[in-house]
């Protein structure tokens, strides 16, 4: 039985800059695709170059005309975070449309950052706080909406706060929901400080439902030769139309808490059909493990000392 195609309505963002991480592949090159057609300008900040140039070609094929451009990026070096804060900076134009799209998931093995986080909460977490703290001016100047993609991960196991970084006994699976739950709070947080201090800012939350994106694809540089038995199983489920959402679908939740004049600020949207997993996006509870102001404001805290990021209220 044929698939009823599921979307949404992008409105028109002309004169929009937005940046989304993780462009270059799968559900952000549909998103950054999706943006461009809306008319925004694109900033892609990719690690690899020939990706980014081969996404970009896409989207213009797609929407010829499309302003869509590459900048250098990568999220588990705090020292490239840094540098393309600078270059934005230098840029000198407000970002009205931030999408922290980019992860990874679940090494086989534990790996770690440039920095000598765990690679996981160093790269999903650490470096899109960093990046949110180097472009503030840019997102104040934009009165800017921040969508920070996380995970129905996040609605299960907790932050390891005596081992941040899973050095006395490493679960991937544990790490990645860890890194998942911080990066959730911080993106409340980030939407509580701004109504605190005047940012302008307006922060939300989305996930995208259990979909075959490349996150458990064969990924060689995280020591994943091939893709894993549970994206097996999820791409035989979504291409059956069983409870799971496919790539076309997952990109939508984020889209819609990024441009709808309706998503709400401090808001969750993902799939609305069973367990969240499929279906159109909607708005939805926020996860128990993410309404401590407390752990929010502790969260903040401490990215702010690992990452040597302060972000002043003023």
């Amino acid at each position: 039985m044929a698939r009823t195609r599921i979307d949404i309505t992008i409105p028109d963002l002309s004169g929009k800059r937005a940046l989304v991480t993780g462009a270059s592949d799968g559900m952000g090159l549909g998103i950054a695709t999706r943006l461009a057609a809306a008319g925004a300008e694109v900033i892609m900040p990719v690690r690899n170059p020939r990706k980014g140039e081969a996404a970009i070609a896409k989207i213009t094929q797609a929407t010829p005309g499309a302003n869509v451009s590459l900048r250098e990026l990568d999220l588990s070096s705090q020292e490239s975070v840094a540098a393309l804060g600078h270059t934005l900076r230098d840029e000198d134009q407000p970002i009205h449309l931030l999408i922290n799209n980019a992860g990874v998931m679940t090494p086989p093995d534990r790996q770690t950052t440039t920095d000598g986080f765990e690679l996981q909460f160093g790269t999903n977490h650490l470096g899109h706080f960093a990046l949110v703290g180097h472009v503030l001016p840019l997102l104040r100047a934009g009165r800017a909406r921040v969508t920070s993609q996380i995970s129905i991960a996040a609605n299960q196991g907790s932050i390891n706060w005596d081992d941040l970084n899973w050095e006395r006994s490493y679960n991937g699976a544990g790490a990645y929901s860890q890194s998942k739950i911080a990066f959730g709070l911080f993106g409340l947080e980030l939407d509580r400080r701004s109504q605190a201090n005047g940012w302008g800012i307006t922060s939300n939350l989305s996930h995208p439902g259990v979909a075959p994106t490349n996150l458990l694809a064969a990924r060689p540089e995280l020591g994943r030769s091939q893709e894993t038995p549970r994206r097996r199983l999820i791409s035989f489920l979504s291409e059956h139309g069983i409870i799971m959402g496919t790539v076309e679908t997952a990109k939508l939740p984020a889209l819609m808490a990024a441009t709808s004049p309706d998503a709400r600020r401090g808001g969750l949207y993902g799939p609305s059909g069973p367990g969240h997993l499929g279906g159109p996006p909607a708005e939805q509870k926020i996860y128990s493990r993410l309404r401590s102001a407390d752990e929010a404001a502790r969260i903040w805290e401490v990215s702010e000392q690992l990452t040597k990021t302060a972000i002043p209220a003023t």
